[in-house]
């Protein structure tokens, strides 16, 4: 009778659902949109915890043998704070040395081209190629009206998002929500877990609840080993370009190695990337060493995605340079960018979740195999 009354309830609530599509998805975007600042201010919690837990590590192992030890409370204050300090000063080296460095190769690009453009335009002519419009461009072009074109653009777009953000309050109500809970978040991080797991196990049968919290463990673990390994696998690699480029002397070695660095958040496809924009900036400045910049890149990128990202990223999260490729490619095609950096750690939750129940079964079926 009880499975009979269940089966009738079900059956109505959906005819009631299907009958009423339009109001239950109207219904799912108000919920959608009131629990999107939630979720927005869990992700940044979760990615900012990350270097905000090494940093609890570093105090917890100072504060070891102290007599006096800070409260959890306490750790969690100042590990944040220095995060956040942290992150701050990654914004100002942007700003201050990442930028100026872009603007002052841009130029010497421009003065490089307008100057080597005559004897490129005499190469065209020889192929019977009009380049008139071209050189008629070139004489006319200033790298001063451009730079403060782009510069008035861009302030235009400034003042544009600036004055909509000003009058959605819904967007500025959603961004300050999502500030706040990633603060609580971040510092009560330890209350919310053991939360969660009273309420698990209050209302979960035993080995459910004791599953939800392993793969829950799981996950944060392989997440934040991916992301700390992806850090620094894109400073390794960018300090080898900046080394190389030096050793070879090839142009823009400073330029190439910062873009290089933050292509590589792009596993295997951003170093492709970095090594065209690499190629064209030496052809435009030094035609001559194209090649070699072209076959110092590819030595150094295969060094790299061979022996230092599968070990550096992909042992850290627990697959194989295999299966690291392939998530990559899986990542991509289903998810686009995003779904290229963040399968990895989705894949290897999948990989260890399987490899565990598989081997689990096995035991119980006595086979061994080696």
């Amino acid at each position: 009778m009880k499975q009979k009354i269940q089966l009738i309830t079900y059956a109505i609530l959906l005819f009631a659902v299907v009958m009423n599509f339009g109001s239950v998805l109207s219904f799912l975007g108000e919920v959608v949109a009131i629990l999107f600042p939630i979720f927005v201010g869990f992700v940044v919690a979760f990615i900012i915890s990350v270097p905000m837990n090494g940093f609890q590590k570093g105090i917890t192992r100072l504060f070891r043998k102290a007599k006096h030890k800070p409260g959890e409370k306490v750790i969690s204050l100042v590990s944040l704070l220095l995060t956040l300090l942290c992150i701050m000063l990654v914004v100002v080296m942007i700003g201050t040395i990442l930028i100026p460095e872009i603007v002052t190769s841009v130029k010497n690009i421009t003065a490089l081209v307008q100057q080597k453009w005559p004897e490129w335009a005499a190469v065209l002519s020889s192929y019977d190629i009009d380049t008139t419009p071209i050189t008629e461009w070139f004489a006319k072009l200033e790298f001063g009206s451009m730079v403060s074109q782009v510069l008035s653009g861009a302030g235009e777009v400034i003042n544009v998002v600036a004055g909509t953000a000003a009058t959605t309050i819904s967007g500025i109500v959603t961004i300050g929500f999502a500030i706040v809970i990633m603060f609580y978040v971040l510092l009560s991080k330890q209350d919310i877990a053991r939360q969660c797991k009273k309420l698990m196990f209050a209302f979960l049968k035993r080995e459910k609840a004791e599953r939800v919290v392993y793969v829950a463990e799981l996950t944060r673990t392989t997440f934040t080993k991916f992301l700390s390994g992806q850090c620094v696998e894109s400073i390794i690699l960018g300090l080898l370009i900046f080394l190389s480029f030096c050793v070879f002397r090839l142009p823009y070695a400073g330029l190439v190695a910062m873009l290089t660095a933050v292509c590589a958040f792009i596993p295997y496809i951003g170093a492709f990337i970095s090594c065209g924009v690499g190629v064209i900036l030496t052809l435009i400045s030094n035609p001559s060493q194209a090649i070699l910049c072209f076959v110092v890149y590819e030595v150094v990128q295969f060094v790299e995605n061979q022996f230092i990202y599968p070990h550096v990223v992909g042992t850290s999260v627990g697959l194989s340079p295999l299966w690291t490729l392939l998530a990559v490619i899986l990542g991509g095609k289903l998810f686009g960018l995003m779904g290229m950096i963040f399968f990895i750690p989705v894949l290897a939750v999948i990989y260890t979740l399987i490899r565990e129940r598989t081997n689990q079964k096995l035991r119980d079926k006595r086979i061994f195999i080696e």
